[in-house]
Order: C-alpha cells, then sequence, then structure tokens
C-alpha cells in the first residue's frame, strides 16, 4: 500500500524520524543536497546508543558530530524526548498520503517494482536503504535495476562492478531471510544503436529480470529506432521495454521530445517476444504518452508499472503510474508487477524454468 512507512503523529525514534523525513522530501522531488543532509545525519547517530543521543541532546552537543547539522540536530533531540520533531509533523501534513488521486485499487494489487536504482550507479541511497524502504511500504519484492556500462554519465555498471553488485545482492537477502521480502537482481540495460544489449550474455543470464531502454541518440531516424527497438524487444533476455519514447514532460532537467518509431511495429513484438511495456511513474516522464498507452493496450500487450526511483521516497511514485492504468482500463492481470513473485521470476526467465 502507498505510503506504508510509519509516519504521522506516531513518536519515532531519531533514527526512524531522519529517514522519514528523507523519504517525504524524496516524495516531493525536493533538493537532493537537503535529503542527503537527513541521510548522513541518520548514518552519524545509528552506532550511538539510545542513551548517548539522549545525553547529546540534552548538553546540545548532538552537531558536533560529523555529519549532524543544527536542522537535524533539533529533529534528534526532539525524537529522542519522545515527541513528533516539528519538521515531520509538518512534512507529513503537507506530503503524506497518497500522490495521485486515482488508481487506489490497482496499488493495492502491486507487489512490487521493477525499475530502481541505487548509488551504484547514478540512484542517490545505498542498496540496502531502497531494500528497506521497499519493505515498509510493503512491497514482496523489488528488482534492482542499475545501468549497464555505457551510460558513464549514470556510473553504469561494468561486468566486473555488476558481478560484485550481485553478491552483494546476496548477503542482503540473506540477511533478510523470513522477511517475506526479496531484492531481485536487474539492470536497466542500454540498447545500443543496433539493437543489440549493454552486457554480456552471461551475466545478463544471471539476473531475475532485465529492463531495455533506449538512452541515447533519442532523435534517431524513425525507421532505424523501429528496428533498434524491435531487435532489442524480441531478444529472449529482454523483460521490460523502459520509457519507451524517452521523453520528459516537466522538471528540473527541462523538456524533451519523445523519439519517433512505429509503434504499432514495437508493441505487436513486444507481444509476440512476451515483452512488458514499462508505465513509467515518473512525472517527469509519464512515459508511454496516453496515446501509445491505449495503442500498446489495444496491441495485447502485458505491462510493467515502475517507479524508476533514484532515492528511496521515489519508490512511492508507482501511485502515478497506477492511475494512468486504472484510467486506461488495463486488465490487473495484465501487469506483471501484480504477481507473486514465482510467478513473475517464471516469466521472465523461462529458459531457467524450464530446465
Amino acid at each position: 500500500m502507498s505510503d506504508g512507512m510509519a509516519g504521522g503523529s506516531t513518536p519515532l525514534g531519531p533514527v526512524a524520524a531522519l529517514r522519514r523525513i528523507a523519504f517525504l522530501l524524496e516524495r516531493a522531488r525536493e533538493d537532493t543536497y537537503k535529503i542527503k543532509a537527513f541521510r548522513a545525519a541518520a548514518a552519524a547517530i545509528l552506532p550511538l546508543s539510545p542513551e548517548e543521543v539522549a545525553e547529546r541532546a540534552a548538553a546540545g552537543t548532538l552537531a558536533d558530530l560529523p555529519g549532524v547539522g543544527a536542522s537535524s540536530a533539533a529533529v534528534i533531540a526532539a525524537a529522542a524526548r519522545g515527541e513528533v520533531p516539528e519538521r515531520l509533523a509538518r512534512l507529513e501534513r503537507e506530503h503524506a498520503g497518497p500522490l495521485a488521486a486515482g488508481g487506489r485499487e490497482l496499488r493495492a494489487l502491486i507487489r512490487g517494482d521493477l525499475h530502481s536504482h541505487s548509488d551504484w550507479s547514478d540512484g542517490g541511497s545505498p542498496l540496502e536503504e531502497m531494500a528497506f524502504t521497499a519493505i515498509e511500504l510493503g512491497h514482496e519484492y523489488l528488482v534492482l535495476t542499475d545501468h549497464s556500462p555505457r551510460l558513464r554519465v549514470a556510473n553504469g555498471l561494468s561486468a566486473e562492478r555488476l558481478a560484485r553488485q550481485l553478491g552483494v545482492v546476496d548477503a542482503v537477502n540473506e540477511h533478510l531471510a523470513g522477511s517475506g521480502f526479496t531484492l531481485l537482481k536487474g539492470i536497466e540495460v542500454d540498447i545500443l544503436d543496433g539493437g543489440e544489449l549493454d552486457q554480456t550474455d552471461e551475466l545478463l543470464d544471471r539476473l531475475d529480470l532485465r529492463v531495455a531502454s533506449v538512452h541515447s541518440k533519442l532523435k534517431m531516424d524513425a525507421g532505424a529506432m523501429t528496428r533498434r527497438m524491435r531487435s532489442a524487444v524480441a531478444n529472449p533476455r529482454t523483460n521490460v521495454l523502459g520509457h519507451c519514447t524517452g521523453r520528459l514532460v516537466t522538471g528540473n532537467r527541462g523538456v524533451r521530445p519523445g523519439s519517433e518509431f512505429d509503434a504499432r511495429t514495437v508493441f505487436e513484438a513486444c507481444v509476440e517476444h512476451d515483452t512488458a511495456v514499462e508505465i513509467n511513474s515518473r512525472p517527469e516522464r509519464r512515459d508511454p504518452p496516453t496515446r501509445l498507452l491505449e495503442l500498446a493496450r489495444d496491441v495485447g500487450c502485458l505491462f510493467s508499472i515502475d517507479s524508476d526511483a533514484h532515492a528511496p521516497g521515489q519508490l512511492d511514485m508507482l501511485d502515478y503510474g497506477c492511475e494512468r492504468a486504472e484510467d486506461a482500463g488495463i486488465d490487473p492481470d495484465r501487469i506483471v508487477n501484480t504477481w507473486p513473485r514465482e510467478r513473475l521470476l517464471a516469466w521472465a526467465n523461462p529458459l531457467r524454468e524450464a530446465a
């Protein structure tokens, strides 16, 4: 259920209060530097005992700790006294609750998120924090999909770094055993100019799920772009076609028109090869546009409603995609992240499941 993290008028401990503030700031798409300050403060006091935190709060020495500033010290001190910090109370009033008015029934059916980023590529938080927040939101699974090597501007993962990340994911899942939640291994793999995927087949085969997206040469000739996307969709390792037009409609990155391609041809290839079309929930993308979303619906595509989160609080952006999917009248069973984990993994890895 959306906004499942603890909050409201219930007093939280200092670390939880700082994390909740950061979460709400991320949902509201506030400045990154503010968010990092509160997460840094949470990390700074995490190793301390409650008694030491309380003593420092009483003595006024919290800000002497590296990573703790005046604003975060005020939050910690209030929480240590068993109070709801004023900053947190204000953010709860302004930014808690559903992000979208519609799509509530569908949102309740969503079991996980297939597109998320950590600080291994261009996300802002460790993968552990992304996993813990997903659990707090009620997810049964989260697919970690950091970028592939070619996207250097996003610190894309080389084959060696991706292999190391897979070991970290295993360790996180071992720690979370029995929680009912699984951090799944994935990638947002670049679709190269000729439709190839930007990672080795051997590594792609080790993943649980793969989102393939175009990030370069978005103004490519429509015919060439159609062939490029169709080739990627036909690759048996591709599970989800990410933000298919690449457009930006608002936000601090400016606006950008979508790529031109024969959408019917691409979506028919998605149906033929059992590849889902992503409904990207980021408000600056709203991708695919409504006319293409309805075309994909009519052609018979599967869908994945994804947050494309680059920070924990952005995981809640699924609300926006659910509202769009519900408005388009898409059957929930055609949305692959309403499926239980076992069904999702069997669909994403048919050859592995058949072996």
